[in-house]
């Protein structure tokens, strides 16, 4: 039996299209609930490539659905009761985003993605490199590449449009944008969160170097967990048995398509380039590894 084809857009007939993201097609079921569609999508330096990474939208779907469970006692999630046979009758394109999609309660999302770091890798290193800080919080001196924070540390980041960069912020600066009381909120949930999967996923042999979460706020301001949860996409997993302080360590998510676009004359502005059928297989074999480890 054949695998299931790459899906790089969606297309549903019966509900109205709200917006296509990074990776996630957003439909509206009705004024309390969104469709969101998990596609094949990648993006790297916040440019949509061309080409899908096949079954990557199930297998980040099966993770973020796994995590929301886990992690219900911390924070409530956007997952609604509502099954994908109740919003779209076509069995055609049922078929088309099943497995893919969830049906989620309708919230207001939050104007800032709340990043949690616990190893300094990634633009925390060169940070940390030019000022001995990470987003303006002070680190001791000495630290190594990959080497594990003394503690998880909070640094937020403001949302940007496709093709925009996000822009790190300070605590403070959320604050005129969320509210003292959910600034704060979404502060220790974000570190509960990152301390517990962290934890968890160590345990399984994968280390979560770093993660970021979204939030939305009901009409009575609740706050929920939105987007996708502590998945190769939104996180940077580490295979456990090769890590090692001072060197970058092999990862389970798109850094490897990152290096390969390193090796390339591209100016990393859109259009991105068409990336070679193995390379997307092995992309498609990390993401699906990291997940068997995690969740089976």
């Amino acid at each position: 039996m054949n695998p299931p084809a790459a899906l790089f857009e969606s297309s549903i007939s019966n509900l109205t299209l709200l917006s296509r993201g990074k990776v996630r097609d957003i439909y509206e079921v009705d004024d309390n609930h969104l469709l969101i569609v998990t596609t094949d999508r990648l993006s790297a330096f916040d440019v949509v490539l061309p080409d899908p990474i096949p079954g990557k939208g199930r297998v980040l779907t099966r993770v973020s659905n796994f995590w929301f469970n886990k992690m219900k006692h911390v924070i409530a999630n956007h997952l609604a009761n509502l099954k994908l046979e109740d919003v779209i009758p076509n069995q055609v394109e049922r078929a088309q985003v099943s497995g893919r999609s969830i049906i989620v309660k309708r919230l207001t999302p939050l104007p800032v993605e709340a990043i949690v770091r616990g190893y300094l890798i990634g633009s925390g290193w060169k940070d940390y490199q030019r000022s001995g800080a990470v987003c303006g919080i002070s680190l001791p001196k000495g630290l190594q590449q990959a080497q594990q924070l003394p503690e998880a540390i909070y640094t937020p980041s403001s949302k940007a449009a496709v093709g925009d960069h996000d822009e790190n912020i300070s605590f403070a600066q959320t604050v005129p944008l969320l509210g003292l009381e959910i600034a704060e909120q979404i502060k220790q949930v974000s570190l509960k969160l990152y301390t517990e999967a962290a934890l968890f996923a160590k345990q399984r042999g994968i280390i979560i170097a770093d993660t970021k979460f979204e939030f939305g706020l009901d009409d009575a301001g609740k706050l929920y967990l939105i987007d996708e949860a502590l998945t190769p996409d939104s996180s940077r997993f580490w295979p456990a048995d090769q890590y090692q302080v001072g060197i970058s360590p092999p990862s389970f998510d798109k850094q490897y398509i990152r290096d390969y676009l390193e090796t390339l004359d591209w100016d990393k502005t859109a259009p991105g380039p068409s990336l070679p059928k193995e390379v997307t297989e092995v992309c498609a074999a990390k993401y699906a590894e990291a997940e068997a480890i995690l969740t089976l």
